[in-house]
């Protein structure tokens, strides 16, 4: 048997904290055991006192090894979390608690030592997380490695209970010396310790293995369909570069963070697991999150993750199906990842519109091209096809397949009568030579609100006068003339589109 690691303390330095860490067999305070649990205790200037950490026996599966790094045979001979029980509390006694995500890991504490058969009070505590909105604003994400690297504190060891408790302690050490001293909020928290009396016994036998399994049987587990996952998940892998300042800037309330964090994590493989749902459910009873909030999280989340899906100017099918499942699995109505999608699009039009420039004076091209309007190509050569593609792509412009009546024009030098070019000519898409749309994309204009039910541009401005009405129907060739007066794309031949005729006819009423 291993015994538990402990340095004594130097004579002159008195705790004034005790810096948690726990790793365990999963994400349920319920359900999972403690694995490791490491205390550092520092003076009131942040100073080291002494370490204390130790293994248990889970009575059980040890859980993700690949996490921890403690394999079933590490914990084979280690005492029960029973057995240390008096040890931790003394160690604890008249401490303030200090932990990154502190909720997290004094949830698992509270819940083994209850099981070990302990009167447990309420913990003063002080959440190095909480405490990063303060002295680190402007940080994104704020996992115990994101907050050490900010503040130039060594995270050795990591995923260890002894190395994250020491790059805790670390990082409030940090927090002390920027300050000058502790802030008021971890004085409070002091000085609660203090007076917060701890047993110096248990007051009932522990729980055995089989009482605590058969305990967390019974908690009510919430129900939970989950969708098939994509084989490829290109978007989620994205998670890795996604921001929490991202998702709070889309609304996520302050207090979801943590559960947000957590969110991150359990979604990295596409799926939310039953122990990762459990453990979800958890944090939203700890933090006394309401449905509301719960709800405005999810929202934000898959706002901020369809932003990702838009910003290479398309949205794909996988990317897509990702984003229904993460809805899916968030319990968001499968109609909101179209808005989302929507309110991403409008957001990217924005940020692509902004500072661009006025039309010239005189402008002979008519309707100018918008941020997030669709083209399709055909009958092109090839190399500046693909140069104007890349270029319209980049700004904004989203280059489509097919033509349809979302398509505001058809690019096109007419050395190709297809059917893209037969489409545009039945429904009245703009088409326009590729020298032309060249000259479009240089002076690009801001998105505007576009319906979905016609894509005809408004009226064309009448660069010169208008002839004035006629009694009888004007004849083509009269309003092919007023259509090249005016700048809009028209053929020496063949039937007139119908977003021609409906201008001339605007410009005549």
């Amino acid at each position: 048997m291993t015994p538990p690691v402990r340095v004594a303390p130097a004579p002159e330095k008195v705790p004034a904290f005790a810096v948690i860490d726990v790793e365990t067999t999963g994400l349920s305070p319920q359900r999972d055991r403690i694995l490791e649990l490491a205390i550092v205790r520092l003076d009131e200037s942040g100073a080291v006192v002494d370490e204390w950490v130790s293994r248990f026996d889970p009575e059980g599966p040890v859980g993700a090894t690949h996490i921890h790094g403690i394999t079933q045979a590490d914990v084979v001979g280690q005492p029960r979390f029973a057995d240390a029980a008096p040890t931790v509390v003394a160690a604890l006694s008249g401490l303030a608690v200090v932990a990154h995500n502190a909720k997290f890991d004094l949830a698992f504490l509270r819940n083994e030592l209850k099981a070990a058969g302990w009167s447990v009070p309420w913990i003063a505590a002080y959440c190095t997380l909480d405490a990063s909105y303060a002295y680190l604003p402007d940080m994104d994400r704020r996992r115990l490695v994101d907050c050490c690297w900010a503040v130039g504190v060594r995270l050795d060891d990591a995923h260890s209970a002894l190395g994250d408790a020491r790059a805790a302690a670390g990082l409030l050490g940090a927090y002390v010396t920027v300050n000058g001293g502790p802030d008021p909020i971890l004085l409070e928290a002091l000085a609660a310790a203090r007076i917060t009396e701890w047993p110096t016994s248990p007051a009932r036998q522990p729980l055995t293995a089989e009482q605590r399994a058969a305990s967390s049987s019974t908690r009510a587990r919430p129900l939970r369909i989950t969708p098939p996952k994509p084989s490829t998940p290109p978007l989620l892998q994205q998670l890795t570069a996604l921001s929490l300042l991202e998702v709070v800037e889309e609304g996520a309330p302050v207090g979801t963070t943590a559960y947000v964090e957590m969110l991150f994590d359990a979604l990295e493989d596409g799926d939310i697991s039953d122990a990762e749902a459990d453990a979800l459910q958890e944090l939203i009873a700890e933090f006394e999150l309401s449905p509301s909030d719960v709800h405005a999280a999810h929202e934000a989340f898959l706002l901020a993750l369809a932003h990702r899906a838009v910003d290479d100017g398309r949205v794909s099918h996988d990317e897509r199906r990702e984003l229904k499942t993460v809805a899916s699995l968030l319990g968001v109505a499968d109609s909101k990842v179209k808005q989302v999608l929507d309110r991403a699009d409008a957001a990217r039009h924005a940020r692509l519109g902004a500072g661009l420039g006025p039309l010239p004076d005189p402008w002979p091209h008519g309707e100018p091209l918008r941020v997030g309007d669709r083209v399709a190509f055909t009958g092109c050569d090839e190399t500046q096809r693909l140069r104007l593609e890349q270029r319209a792509e980049e700004l904004g412009v989203r280059v489509i397949s097919s033509v349809s009546r979302l398509t505001v024009m058809l690019v096109t030098d007419g050395s190709l009568s297809g059917g893209k070019l037969a489409k545009a000519q039945e429904i009245g898409t703009r088409h326009v030579h590729p020298d032309i749309f060249d000259t479009l994309l240089q002076h690009l204009q801001p998105a505007t609100e576009r319906t979905a039910q016609s894509t005809t541009r408004p009226a064309a401005p009448a660069l010169i006068p208008a002839p004035s009405a006629e009694a009888t129907p004007p004849s083509p060739s009269a309003v092919r003339a007023w259509a090249v007066a005016a700048g809009l794309e028209v053929g020496v031949r063949g039937r007139l589109p119908k977003v021609v005729l409906d201008a001339y006819a605007a410009a005549h009423r």
